[in-house]
């Protein structure tokens, strides 16, 4: 059911969601100050490819007191809209009784996108 629900998925803009996550992710790696987003950028842009089935859970990376600082910038320059659009696209998709399960996969998306730095993505295939 996984596999059905993450083709769904992509057919219906999760591939496109991903490509949009992976060209910021380059636009970012440009410099070698944007290098630690576009790592982050990389781990939103690989759930949107396969969230069915994918897990995120906390880590300890990146070590100390720096997740906090990088977690506001992420957030002050586009976190936010990348969290207010997955929330909009899951509240869109539980209106209707047959989008709940991809609505609840861009409530999981959302949450990364608030704050990545400290969180792991794991694919179950």
């Amino acid at each position: 059911m996984k596999f059905l629900g993450n083709i769904l998925w992509l057919i219906f803009g999760g591939l496109e969601c991903a490509l949009g996550y992976f060209t910021a992710s380059l636009a970012l790696m440009i410099t070698i100050v944007g290098i630690p987003f576009g790592v982050e950028t990389l781990k939103l842009g690989g759930l949107c490819l396969w969230p069915f089935g994918a897990k995120v859970i906390p880590t300890n990376k990146p070590q100390g007191c720096i997740r906090v600082p990088l977690n506001i910038i992420w957030f002050i320059f586009g976190g936010w809209l990348a969290w207010i659009s997955h929330v909009f696209f899951g509240i869109l998709l539980c209106i209707t009784i047959i989008g709940i399960p991809w609505g609840k996969q861009h409530f999981k998306m959302a949450g990364l996108a608030l704050h990545p730095f400290g969180h792991k993505v794991l694919v179950d295939l």
